[in-house]
């Protein structure tokens, strides 16, 4: 097949109707939509019978290697309305070496920094983006840390979609400055990313743009489970024994712990399920002690602070959709200081080679403290999901220099 065949070809999509994750309500298919009728996410089902029917393993299989490979079970119906940058499969990329000096399992390190805007954020932007498009969206509107912001902006620019954004006032300013370079208009805030999206709803009300806020419109979340399909198939259709993921919105945990489902009930892969484990930063921890508590939803975590910003999201609208995927793969919620992801991040690049973001970094340093504790165990397999490159954020000063006008001493260099 041509390297575009998944953008060009007609395929069907199953998507019957959207359904409200808390109620079990029906909305209707093919109509703009951001919250259920009860103010909470929607999630798109599908004909997965008649998936089964359509689509095998084998003839996947033989489909160019990009998201769009999976386009029965997206929602995106005509090929016309997709907007594409080339959202490459993302490598695996086991950390060989830092497994073998912790004593534990295989560590595989999903590297979503591949992707177009440099971070998983392209996934979930990429359908909304294209389901806008068919829908006859013409302006959107978002909150951001930063990354979400720049998919958006390119996503948008690309498919003719006027795009105005808000960011906490102290978001990296590479993150800034892309948005506005990618045909943005784009304001720092005094506050944090929920107090951005306040604007965002209050901008909704009064001058009528789209809220593509995480998980207040249906299909971010369906092109984040994309990392669910991918890695089901990278590993031979089996499933790792833990999954590690920065979390702040979590549509990537939820999406994931849904794209698992269908691939069961399409006869894809079998039973059996990782563990998921949310992720989050200290300093930002809404999710860890709502699941301490047996919680079903996290209340506002005040004074949010982390250096990793891409979690810093003090209060999830799909709290209970986080919660639920942790406690029914057994999984666990946990929080890891500021200091271990700065070490870790600095531990994996100098061992590994491999330039994590801080939210990735943040993984690894939850599963550092995990096989200590006993959560994972030493023959377990786990998959970390590094969110974004490394190169998105600051980097440590270099200092040394060399004066080539005077003598070298080679072997103290």
């Amino acid at each position: 097949m041509l390297y575009d065949e998944n953008l060009r070809a007609e395929r069907p999509s199953f998507a019957t109707h959207l359904e409200c994750a808390y109620t079990g309500e029906r909305h209707k298919a093919d109509e703009v939509h951001n919250l259920s009728r009860a103010g909470k996410p929607l999630l798109v089902r599908y004909d997965l019978p008649g998936v089964a029917k359509a689509l095998s393993r084998e003839e996947l299989a033989r489909r160019p290697s990009d998201l769009w490979r999976y386009r029965e079970l997206l929602p995106v119906r005509r090929a016309a309305d997709i907007v594409s940058l080339g959202e490459a499969v993302t490598p695996i990329v086991p950390l060989r070496r830092m497994s073998a000096r912790l004593a534990g399992g295989e560590i595989l390190v999903k590297d979503e920094g591949r992707l177009p805007t440099g971070s998983f954020k392209a996934r979930g932007l990429v359908m909304a983006v294209s389901m806008a498009k068919a829908l006859g969206i013409k302006h959107m509107a978002m909150p951001t840390n930063g990354n979400a912001g720049a998919a958006l902006a390119a996503y948008a620019s690309r498919a003719g979609i006027k795009t105005t954004i808000f960011c906490p006032q102290d978001t990296p300013e590479v993150n800034v400055s892309e948005i506005a370079l990618q045909g943005a208009t784009v304001y720092r805030v005094n506050g944090l990313i929920d107090d951005c999206g306040k604007i965002v709803a209050e901008g909704k009300a009064k001058v009528g743009w789209f809220d593509v806020s995480t998980l207040k419109e249906p299909y971010r979340i369906e092109g984040k489970k994309t990392m669910g399909l991918e890695l089901a198939e990278q590993l031979g259709w089996q499933l790792p024994d833990v999954i590690l993921y920065p979390t702040g919105g979590g549509t990537g945990l939820i999406g994931m712990w849904k794209a698992f489902a269908e691939l069961e009930a399409i006869g894809f892969i079998g039973p059996k399920r990782p563990r998921m484990v949310a992720v989050q930063a200290a300093g930002c921890a809404p999710m860890v002690r709502a699941f301490e508590a047996g919680s079903e939803h996290a209340p506002r975590f005040e004074n949010a602070h982390t250096i990793a910003s891409g979690i810093r999201v003090p209060q999830a609208i799909g709290d209970f959709l986080i919660l639920r995927a942790v406690r029914e793969s057994g999984g666990f919620a946990i929080a890891v200081e500021d200091s271990a992801i700065s070490a870790g991040l600095e531990e994996v690049a100098r061992e590994e080679g491999l330039l994590l973001c801080p939210e990735g970094a943040a993984t690894y340093a939850a599963y550092k403290q995990s096989l200590a504790d006993g959560r994972i165990g030493r023959h377990e397999q786990a998959v970390l999901f590094n969110c974004a490159t490394g190169l998105k954020y600051p980097l440590p000063p270099v200092q040394r220099t060399l004066d080539r006008n005077k003598p070298i001493d080679f072997a103290a260099l």
